[in-house]
């Protein structure tokens, strides 16, 4: 792939010795599951994959070593760090979030994102703090985009064209053919997917072409025949083991 120039500059060269040297430094020839598996991750960090499987997940998206990634609506980074380990030192990760993500629960996530950036322990990763349409192709572009569990708060909160908009906004800085992924809790037509914090996948499917995405795969990795869909996505017992799509969507190549 081709590294765009100014970030190969600013990123790279200052910060590939300091990360090929830090604790946990990347094994280049690892794989994705082993970059990910790695205990520069905290052990609570490491707990969650069994049931968010970000391997699976980032596979199925087709991510690889040295992408540039943005995760959109990172909130507390916990996927921007994944996302650092699996691209390795070639690659870079921006953790995108706007303001209401930042300024949530007095400012939790802008903390939490702070600490775990804290004396460029995450060397390849940027903060990108813009909401979505102050995001600008010239601050660079990505190979990948991945939102996870956040895209029903757009859309039960400010509406479809809300949400399409957020979809133009991501598709403006990715390249061409470049993929974006969204998994989301799968929320059924006669729920109140809003009190639950779900979202029908067709109002995703519709959302997206609605915003020029083009609709390329699905995968039920995160799929759960034990979640009904009607309960709230945080009740005892049904945190953490959500029935989640997996939508991959690709922006046009021409």
């Amino acid at each position: 792939m081709i590294l765009h120039a100014y970030r190969f500059r600013s990123v790279l060269y200052s910060t590939l010795a300091a990360a090929l040297l830090a604790p946990g430094a990347f094994a280049a020839s690892a794989s994705l599951a082993e970059r990910i598996a790695t205990e520069a991750r905290s052990e609570e960090d490491r707990a969650r994959d069994a049931d968010r499987r970000p391997a699976e997940v980032l596979a199925f998206l087709g991510l690889e070593e040295g992408m540039d990634v943005v995760d959109v609506m990172a909130a507390s980074g916990w996927y921007t760090e994944v996302l650092s380990f699996a691209v390795g030192p070639a690659g870079t990760v921006a953790a995108q979030n706007p303001d209401f993500m930042l300024a949530f629960r007095d400012g939790a996530n802008d903390k939490a994102l702070a600490a775990r950036l804290e004396g460029d322990r995450l060397p390849n990763v940027r903060r990108l703090d813009r909401n979505f349409d102050e995001l600008d192709p010239a601050e660079g572009t990505y190979d990948v985009a991945l939102s996870a569990l956040n895209f029903h708060d757009v859309y039960n909160s400010a509406g479809r064209d809300a949400a399409v908009a957020m979809l133009e906004a991501v598709k403006s800085v990715l390249e061409p053919g470049g993929i974006f992924g969204i998994v989301d809790h799968v929320g059924v037509p006669e729920a109140d997917n809003a009190a639950l914090h779900r979202i029908e996948k067709a109002k995703v499917v519709d959302a997206a072409r609605a915003a020029g995405f083009e609709i390329v795969g699905e995968s039920d990795v995160l799929a759960s025949a034990e979640d009904d869909h009607t309960q709230g996505v945080f009740a005892e017992g049904l945190r953490g083991n959500t029935d989640r799509f997996v939508l991959k969507l690709r922006k046009p190549a021409a």
